[in-house]
């Protein structure tokens, strides 16, 4: 029987090798910046965690390495949800869920926003719906869990650093454990 630790070690050793789409670094290491940077800002357990996975949808469909460049929008917000939720409560689920809905609130409720996206960023933010109308950001801002989402969406657009030195998955293990501790969601939420 596999463990949350097997799981993870086999995606993140051998799945996110790829390139982070079009930019100098491979999926590991946005991984580990992402999850770094929510610890430097003093994110408990389960937002550093949700921060080191957010990406998880990305390595576990068979759509190829960068399906938005095919004009695919891979859901890998949804897929990386659904998988969590096996290990992890709504600390971690929801902002990993959350986290394309935030950057398409953060392009409507601030000016400046989108132009602070990479290319790859922007080129999906078409596919995934563009900039929230009022309505939209009205609605997402009732959401469980959209604060968090927020705040992983800023970590996630400026961990793309290719000489950053973020500490080894493995240091992130004794968070995982902690966050894991609060519980998977209940079965009727998966």
């Amino acid at each position: 029987m596999t463990t949350l630790h097997d799981e993870l070690l086999e995606i993140y050793g051998r799945k996110a090798t790829a390139r982070y789409g079009l930019s100098r670094i491979n999926q590991l290491q946005h991984a580990l910046q992402s999850g770094a940077l929510a610890h430097a800002r003093g994110e408990n357990a389960e937002g550093v965690v949700a921060a080191l996975l957010h990406d998880v949808g990305h390595m576990i469909h068979d759509l190829g390495e960068a399906p938005a460049q095919g004009g695919i929008d891979d859901r890998h917000e949804d897929r990386g949800a659904r998988w969590l939720a096996r290990w992890f409560g709504d600390g971690v689920v929801q902002p990993v869920a959350l986290h394309v809905a935030a950057k398409r609130y953060l392009c409507g409720t601030r000016a400046d926003y989108h132009g602070l996206l990479s290319t790859d960023s922007k080129r999906s933010l078409a596919l995934q719906g563009g900039a929230m109308t009022a309505a939209e950001t009205a609605e997402f801002e009732r959401l469980p869990g959209s604060e968090a989402a927020v705040r992983l969406r800023l970590i996630d657009d400026v961990a793309k650093d290719p000489d950053a030195q973020p500490p080894s998955f493995e240091w992130f293990l004794p968070l995982i454990d902690q966050a894991a501790a609060k519980g998977p969601r209940s079965p009727h939420d998966r």
